[in-house]
């Protein structure tokens, strides 16, 4: 009985080493499916036309590769922590947030300019609704919104440049 019992194991473990390679199998196809959709789409739509001779500006920039820059990140410590306007849900905003750029000058001048820019970013801040930021949309608008904070603070005082992006590492409302 013993030998049975080991025997029904052997089959439920060879069932289920099956189906695993069923599984396996039937995700291969799907995956070169895909992979075969993707070749046939980008095969009909791959624009074999030439450019037309006046678009000599069109081609000099397919010619010249564009060099992507590593971002350089830039972290606003302390936190910020901030009282919302009355009449919320929250009352405090607590945040962190670090600054990305892939222009180092960029980075000096938030570097150099750390407590103006903090003072700028602490009004924006406790200007928020709270109920705006429980949501995905209004902590991507507040990111916009620092982006755009910083470079207009960065253009009133002469310096050119891109911010790429602002991280929140951190968003607590209380």
């Amino acid at each position: 009985m013993a030998k049975d019992e080991k025997d029904l194991e052997g089959d439920d473990e060879a069932a289920a080493g099956g189906g695993k390679k069923k599984l396996f199998i039937i995700i291969g196809a799907v995956v070169l499916l895909l992979l075969i959709g993707v070749g046939a789409a980008l095969m009909f739509m791959g624009g074999d036309e030439e450019p037309a001779e006046g678009d000599e500006a069109a081609q000099a920039e397919e010619a010249e590769p564009v060099e992507l820059v590593d971002p350089i990140y830039f972290d606003f410590k302390p936190q910020f922590v901030v009282s919302l306007p009355p009449g919320g849900r929250a009352k405090m905003l607590q945040i962190s947030l670090q600054v990305m750029s892939r222009d180092q000058l960029v980075i000096d001048y938030i570097t150099r300019n750390a407590p103006m820019l903090r003072h700028h970013l602490f009004n924006l801040f406790s200007t928020q609704d709270a109920t705006a930021l429980y949501g995905r949309e209004g902590r991507e608008a507040l990111a916009k919104a620092v982006e755009e904070n910083l470079e207009t603070l960065m253009k009133d005082n002469g310096i050119e440049g891109d911010v790429g992006a602002v991280y929140f590492s951190e968003l607590v409302l209380q």
